[in-house]
């Protein structure tokens, strides 16, 4: 048995190996070929080098070639036509920026007090940018006492102010004075309404005034208005009763309610004063020097 199994041990390593053939089979799919090699990229023909004697860029010669015609995006020309549409777009241009004509009549104060009434409104007409202003305020008891009216020409100056230059007429007190006016009136930040306005004399007096108002929203139809107004004059005027410095000064507290936008009953409080040179005329004239009171009226425009 020994003897057997080394004998056929000896003949397995003598005997040559007999070659196995593999070529039926498929090694890609098997997944044992070796990757495939990126094929190798064209060679590119190097690029120009340009001439350095040659101008590039700006940097050309002047020559004499008209300019090409400017772009347009205007394509209704290619319709109706250019001279056509260009009228049309002037119209429109001059609508949207403040071309067109509006007119409003505003009574902002018509009112009762103790002892006598008072007044104050303007009118105006014109667009967003030129307007003609009519402006009357006065006040009176048995008789009118103080009354005037200014006609102005206003010019948006921004989108919140106005410069207005024009005339002022007294009719009350006399004599009668006719001033030249010029001021300013707006929206001043936080949404106070605010006028300043200077006046010289044909006599060459000057006078000044500042006057403000707020209006705070209650509710949609209650607004609470604070108001102010102080009189200035830069001489003594012994016609008038008017005094150098500040002449006199006003305050007042008013509750409206909107009946509509455009009508409007209200009552308040407003105190007067007048101070200096101005007081002291009119104690000579048998005049108080102010005070405090109710009063009751009524604001509308149209």
């Amino acid at each position: 048995m020994t003897c057997t199994l080394a004998a056929l041990l000896a003949l397995s390593i003598a005997a040559p190996a007999v070659a196995q053939d593999h070529s039926h089979m498929d090694h890609a799919q098997m997944g044992h070929a070796p990757p495939a090699q990126p094929a190798a990229p064209a060679a590119s023909a190097p690029a120009a080098t340009p001439d350095p004697a040659e101008p590039t860029g700006t940097d050309q010669s002047p020559g004499s070639a008209p300019p090409p015609p400017v772009p347009m995006p205007h394509y209704a020309d290619r319709v109706w036509g250019g001279d056509v549409m260009a009228r049309s777009r002037d119209a429109m241009m001059a609508e949207e920026g403040g071309g067109q004509r509006f007119a409003q009549l505003l009574l902002d104060r018509v009112e009762w007090k103790d002892g006598g009434y008072a007044w104050e409104g303007e009118g105006w007409f014109g667009g967003d940018i030129h307007r003609l202003v009519v402006k009357s305020e006065g006040e009176g008891g048995d008789r009118v006492e103080g009354a005037e009216v200014q006609a102005l020409y206003s010019r948006a100056i921004d989108p919140y102010f106005n410069l207005q230059t024009g005339i002022r007429q007294d009719i009350r007190p006399t004599p009668a004075r006719t001033y030249l006016t010029v001021g300013v009136e707006g929206l001043a930040p936080y949404w106070f309404e605010v006028n300043a306005a200077a006046f010289l004399s044909t006599r060459g007096e000057l006078l000044g005034r500042i006057e403000g108002y707020y209006d705070q929203r209650i509710t949609q139809r209650l607004i609470l208005q604070p108001r102010a107004e102080l009189n200035l004059s830069a001489q003594n005027i012994r016609e008038t009763g008017t005094g150098s410095g500040l002449t006199n000064a006003e305050l007042g507290l008013r509750l409206r309610y909107e009946i509509a936008r455009e009508f409007a009953p209200y009552v308040g409080v407003n105190w007067e004063r007048r101070f200096g040179d101005t007081r002291r005329f009119g104690w000579a004239a048998g005049e108080d020097s102010g005070g405090i009171g109710l009063v009751a009226g009524i604001r509308a425009w149209f």
